[in-house]
């Protein structure tokens, strides 16, 4: 399977029985810990990669902030494999700006800059979502995903479209990997690829399974997580065993984006 342009890197985080290449994303894990010092935890666990929601307040962040994260990144000796655009109040419920007239701008001036911080830290994923209706145009949402990928080629990132559940994310107009496929083929780039979400697909009815299997030369990133309950593989009703092995040949790392405040939020790892 093609995981995209994330190739190389360290192996920490590896599943010791299928090989695969695991990241946390340090918006939704080890949020005990304050976000400058989830790099190293992350590192202390095993894991050789995170990846991030927009982490900062607005699109454009002094750059002392910049320089804090990227250093707490790089001293805990971890990469960063996935980012996301600015995708606004994410605790108050916004999906991404980058379809609403009313918030286009603000996506716009946070392309170069999450592309260029993207850049520093060798991040080749960049997550662009797509915003909530109804007010959505879909015409500036493409617009902007060009830029947007236009943008990221300069570096050689690939920019990922992402499908939300509806149960969750009762505004988010893109809620199956079809209507996903639609706006990426609607974008005209190539190096705009899917996000496949396990959990949101797999809450919206989707076979994931077949979904990696049949297209698993158009995803450019994977992220994980179990039904119900959004928390770790092996604690809901998704078939782990047979997804990991779908996932067999993904070049890319799978990102831990589920939520677990437990003493191991890693413990799944043993089976």
């Amino acid at each position: 399977m093609s995981g995209g342009p994330v190739g190389g890197g360290p192996v920490g985080g590896g599943h010791p029985a299928t090989g695969l290449r695991f990241d946390v994303n340090l918006s939704i894990l080890l949020t005990h810990l304050p976000l400058l010092e989830r790099p190293r935890a992350a590192a202390a666990a095993g894991f050789g990669a995170v990846e991030l929601w927009w982490p900062f307040d607005g699109p454009e962040p002094p750059d002392r902030e910049l320089d804090a994260l990227q250093r707490a990144i790089e001293d805990a000796g971890v990469r960063l494999v996935g980012l996301n655009f600015d995708a606004g109040d994410m605790a108050a419920g916004e999906r991404g700006l980058l379809s609403d007239p009313a918030t286009s701008k603000r996506f716009t001036a946070n392309i170069d800059v999450a592309v260029g911080w993207a850049e520093r830290l060798g991040c080749r994923v960049l997550n662009a979502l797509y915003g909530n209706g109804p007010g959505a145009d879909p015409e500036l949402a493409l617009e902007n995903l060009a830029a947007a990928a236009d943008a990221a080629s300069r570096i050689g990132a690939t920019v990922v479209v992402e499908a939300l559940n509806s149960h969750e994310n009762p505004r988010y107009p893109i809620t199956s990997s079809a209507q996903a496929f639609a706006v990426i083929d609607a974008v005209g780039r190539r190096n705009v690829a899917f996000l496949a979400d396990l959990y949101h697909l797999h809450r919206m009815g989707e076979d994931v399974v077949a979904v990696l299997e049949r297209h698993a030369g158009r995803i450019g990133h994977v992220q994980i997580a179990d039904d119900p309950g959004r928390g770790q593989p092996f604690s809901g009703r998704m078939p782990y065993q047979e997804i990991f092995r779908a996932l067999e040949g993904h070049d890319g790392h799978v990102g831990l984006e589920y939520k677990d405040t437990s003493p191991d939020p890693f413990s799944w790892r043993t089976r």
